[in-house]
């Protein structure tokens, strides 16, 4: 496994509690949030998510899922969604896969790195060792950050510099 951390090089801000009944932080993931293809049982489950203690400017929500240990320059996005509301501190397993009715109206899902938007489970290379899957809910200061449907995740996360207030951090772990 790599030590790479991409939110080191971010400024810091405080953090705040996330919880999942879905995995465990630092442990590995069930099959529920592996992809269909990389492991017999996947289902490509969103995880359960809880959240409390962001800061009280909070006006809305993102949740992403990056995988750092790619075999690539740029890591690779499993799951991006913003502006979801700030009445909202909690998501269901599965609320991110594509068309369901789990997620918020108001919140935008944007294209994962597999092409489309919605949760794509952990699927790294066969051999290619442990893969970790950072999965942070970022409390933010605005109801929306004004982006479209065809943002990118990077996209995303150059909006969130600006506008992040606080994160909540939970680590998946997979392997096949």
């Amino acid at each position: 496994m790599f030590d790479y951390d991409p939110y080191s090089f971010l400024t810091p801000v405080p953090n705040f509690d996330a919880r999942s009944e879905s995995f465990t932080d630092g442990a590995t993931f069930a099959p529920a949030q592996v992809h269909v293809d990389a492991h017999p049982g996947g289902l490509d489950l969103s995880p359960q998510l809880s959240w409390s203690g962001f800061p009280e400017a909070t006006r809305s929500f993102a949740v992403t899922m990056f995988d750092p240990d790619a075999p690539t320059a740029s890591g690779y996005w499993h799951w991006a969604v913003a502006d979801v509301p700030l009445d909202v501190t909690a998501l269901a397993e599965g609320a991110g896969t594509a068309g369901s009715p789990l997620l918020p109206a108001a919140a935008l899902t944007l294209k994962n790195d597999g092409g489309f938007p919605g949760y794509l489970g952990s699927a790294p290379p066969q051999g290619h060792g442990p893969h970790r899957y950072m999965v942070v809910v970022h409390a933010v200061d605005v109801d929306s950050l004004g982006l479209g449907a065809d943002a990118t995740p990077a996209t995303l996360g150059f909006n969130l510099h600006f506008h992040t207030l606080a994160r909540a951090r939970l680590t998946g772990l997979f392997e096949v």
